[in-house]
């Protein structure tokens, strides 16, 4: 159907990203992107800080996404309309918000590889037909950016996985894995911040309190972050 003839809402939906969305009768959804990309993440998380940094009074809330933004409001206090042009405003500014947004904070983890601690990290090895020391070398070589946080409080999921050491989810996920455990799954990876069940192959564990509810901030890691693990002999 041509352009011409749709209504005003229906234009905005089809035109190219970035795009606003109805989602619901009080939700916009921005959509920056149509796939797993840095750049785009980036965009979701410094337009999320933007919006939140505004208070407007209206929003109730921001879920970032890998690629989109959905903004929660009530339609009580400000319409549709309304709400769609004070977000468009941000969308418009988006390039001058990620510049004045700056680089991303590192969170660095130390883990201790193998082991008990790291107990599918020799079959992930086999898998990519290279020596332990070499799949340790590799993750621990790249800094990894925290696309989102979910599945539990606290749990990152991290994009920039060396496609080398990307190993397939276990058949029988385990009944419990420890806290701190490192692992990988598919193209990510990423850490449990609390013991819990999961599927991942596990190739190492930290230390590092991930999540602690007693704080102000009770996650370590943040979205649009980014985490750098460095080998450790021993958790002391």
């Amino acid at each position: 159907m041509p352009e011409s003839v749709l209504g005003e809402d229906q234009t905005r939906q089809i035109r190219t990203y970035p795009r606003l969305v109805p989602a619901g009768d009080s939700a916009i959804l921005i959509e920056l992107g149509s796939e797993i990309d840095p750049d785009i993440n980036t965009q979701v998380f410094a337009l999320a800080d933007s919006v939140e940094a505004a208070e407007i009074a209206a929003v109730v809330e921001l879920i970032p996404t890998y690629r989109s933004l959905l903004v929660s409001y009530d339609p009580t206090i400000s319409k549709y309309d309304e709400m769609r042009d004070r977000l468009d405003s941000f969308v418009t500014e988006l390039e001058a918000i990620v510049e004045a947004a700056g680089e991303s904070r590192i969170v660095e983890l130390p883990v201790v590889y193998g082991g008990e601690d790291g107990p599918d990290l020799e079959s992930v090895a086999e898998h990519a037909d290279l020596s332990v020391q070499e799949v340790i070398d590799i993750h621990s070589g790249v800094d990894y950016r925290v696309y989102m946080i979910g599945f539990a409080p606290g749990f990152p999921y991290l994009g920039g996985l060396d496609q080398r050491i990307a190993t397939p989810r276990l058949k029988t996920p385990r009944i419990s894995v420890p806290a701190g455990s490192v692992g990988i799954a598919e193209s990510q990876t990423g850490v449990y911040p609390n013991a819990s069940p999961g599927g991942w192959q596990l190739i190492g564990r930290t230390a590092s309190v991930l999540f602690d509810v007693t704080k102000s901030s009770p996650s370590l890691i943040t979205p649009g972050s980014k985490v750098r693990f460095f080998p450790v002999q021993s958790h002391d």
